[in-house]
């Protein structure tokens, strides 16, 4: 019998990466803390194990899935393009537990929450693509954070966000626009099949999406995570996720 008790457990994509001289698996601590206060979930980090370890062998004992952002990029080959000439950091496995989680999700519409790196794995495992170098794209801004500064700075707000009227974001912020931070250098380009635009840059990029095929299917390109006790408008957003968890796990 399902014990309503218990808070809904969700599962966080980890990246893999080399902390010399083995491979980890890890998920940021501001991911896991924003999900464990804000959103009143238990974080299990999900290794990136395929194929000895398939999303199908775990996800129905979860109640929801979140997606982190990494310092990686989604590799261009997914979408069908070379990679250019700068010195990003690329993770073939989480790419891969990111396309497997995100095909699980949608056959079985568990909630769905994604940001940064995750709102762009949803993007390109729906068939979209990105731009791998928005701020080299004309008409678009640069939407870099200055690495130089403070994190406090870093993830100060950037720019304003309009939100979609009647969209899903819209509803859980109540409010038409709102300033977001701003730590990216890829962004979407072609939107991916299935996918509803939630909000917009001032410069026209896509900021926020919604997964049409989900009850709660949301993800962000900024960073709620940060901070997120103190920023209303964020906070309400990983309860709503949270709250799609709990209903999740009473049926």
């Amino acid at each position: 019998m399902m014990n309503l008790n218990r808070k809904p457990l969700v599962g966080v994509i980890s990246d893999t990466q080399t902390i010399d001289p083995h491979v980890f698996h890890t998920a940021g601590d501001k991911y896991v803390t924003a999900l464990a206060q804000a959103s009143g979930v238990v974080p299990i980090i999900l290794p990136s194990l395929l194929p000895d370890v398939q999303v199908t062998d775990y996800l129905s004992r979860l109640d929801g899935i979140f997606l982190t952002g990494a310092y990686s990029m989604a590799d261009p080959d997914l979408y069908g393009e070379s990679r250019i000439d700068l010195p990003y950091r690329y993770d073939a496995r989480r790419d891969a537990l990111a396309k497997a989680l995100i095909d699980a999700v949608i056959a079985s519409d568990l909630p769905l929450f994604g940001v940064c790196r995750g709102f762009q794995d949803i993007n390109v495992a729906l068939g979209g693509s990105l731009h791998q170098a928005v701020q080299d794209v004309a008409g678009f801004s640069d939407h870099r954070e200055d690495k130089t500064v403070a994190l406090a700075e870093q993830y100060a707000p950037a720019h304003r966000v309009d939100l979609v009227s009647g969209g899903l974001l819209e509803g859980i912020v109540d409010r038409p626009s709102m300033n977001v931070n701003s730590l990216h250098s890829q962004g979407i380009n072609r939107l991916g099949s299935g996918l509803s635009v939630e909000a917009n840059a001032p410069d026209g990029l896509i900021e926020a999406l919604s997964i049409d095929a989900l009850s709660f299917g949301l993800a962000v390109q900024w960073h709620p995570e940060w901070e997120v006790m103190e920023n209303r408008e964020q906070k309400l957003i990983f309860e709503a996720f949270g709250d799609a968890c709990r209903a999740r796990q009473s049926k």
